[in-house]
């Protein structure tokens, strides 16, 4: 498909925002857009072709992105929008991640919705406590929500507007330490069984062959698949950090033959607009799978990297080398394993046995 044979526009259809697609009756165009966008829609009262206005779609047709943060600000008193785009333009100029960018300037706003017209840059370390014992208390925000507020307006007093570190003392919420939920190698293998589509077979297995997060897994490129070495490139992890996981060998034969089926061009995996398959979508099947194989844990697809990690070191592996395998800045962090692993315990005899 020649994208510069159309033109794109953004509109609103049935209140739904959408891309029209338009150009010169071409039958030979026509085809290409259908076979290229299967969910290309017609409309009749715009005489046009259409897609939905989403982020992905976007970025296959190669137009700019919608500024978010500009349509945002509107509903932010005069008083504090500088306030607002200031802290995205820093988030920016430092490369923190979207999803951090997203996390940082929903929980400002919120601050800032509640402020209205009282500038926030006034505000001193009482008001500031005040508001979050507010958070913690009148609207129950969780303690890893609470966190993520405190790191954001913390950000913005000493990034944007330069005040001296921890110029206002907030004690953080404690974190509840609990156990990684996974399953056992029984639970697994029925996983996979029951997972009929190679597509989605495949990704599961990868998660758990390489303990890869759900995000490292849709964001593999074919070029990323080292055959040869037996070796997998994960590019831009969390920490915007990469690394070499090893292939396992039993999946080899069912990727090629996924490759062979699929034939995908950039992405292994790739979603309905040839970009990266949704973390979304992996989720979802990861449900029904755990729903089609009876399994009643309540555990979502990150139970399958935990469950990669513990039956490494139920196998004997070194501490050091899962916590590399997982990418992992701490060894603290890797420690939790030992902790749902029969492995060191089984050593251990019990008094009564001594008897």
């Amino acid at each position: 498909m020649d994208l510069t044979k159309y033109i794109f526009k953004p509109a609103k259809h049935r209140g739904k925002a959408i891309i029209l697609i338009q150009f010169q009756f071409d039958q030979n165009l026509i085809d290409d857009l259908r076979k290229r966008f299967p969910s290309a829609k017609w409309s009749a009262s715009k005489k046009s072709w259409y897609l939905p206005d989403l982020p992905v779609v976007r970025e296959v047709i190669q137009m700019s992105k919608k500024n978010n943060v500009h349509t945002k600000v509107k509903s932010i008193h005069p008083a504090n929008q500088q306030a607002y785009l200031g802290l995205n333009e820093q988030l920016t100029l430092k490369k923190y991640s979207e999803s951090t960018r997203r996390i940082y300037l929903a929980e400002f706003q919120h601050l800032l919705s509640l402020l209205d017209d009282y500038y926030v840059g006034d505000l001193n370390p009482k008001r500031l406590k005040d508001y979050f014992l507010y958070c913690l208390k009148v609207e129950k925000m969780s303690e890893r929500k609470m966190n993520g507020k405190i790191n954001a307006i913390k950000f913005f007093f000493e990034q944007v507007l330069h005040r001296p570190k921890m110029f206002f003392d907030i004690p953080r919420p404690k974190k509840p330490r609990t156990l990684p939920k996974m399953l056992s190698k029984t639970e697994v293998k029925k996983l996979f069984r029951v997972t009929t589509n190679l597509k989605h077979r495949v990704a599961l297995q990868l998660c758990y062959g390489m303990g890869l997060r759900v995000s490292e897994v849709v964001n593999l490129k074919i070029v990323d698949i080292d055959s040869k070495r037996m070796v997998v490139h994960v590019r831009g992890a969390k920490g915007k950090k990469d690394r070499y996981v090893p292939l396992p060998k039993t999946i080899l034969p069912e990727l090629r033959q996924y490759y062979l089926e699929y034939r995908p061009k950039q992405y292994l995996f790739e979603g309905q607009y040839g970009n990266a398959y949704a973390k979304s979508s992996l989720q979802q099947v990861f449900r029904y799978a755990m729903q089609k194989a009876n399994i009643k844990k309540e555990i979502g697809i990150h139970g399958l990297r935990h469950s990669y990690a513990t039956h490494l070191l139920e196998s004997g592996a070194d501490m050091r080398f899962i916590q590399e395998l997982l990418g992992r800045n701490s060894i603290k962090t890797t420690q939790v394993y030992t902790k749902v692993t029969p492995r060191s315990k089984s050593k251990i005899t019990s008094p009564l046995d001594q008897l």
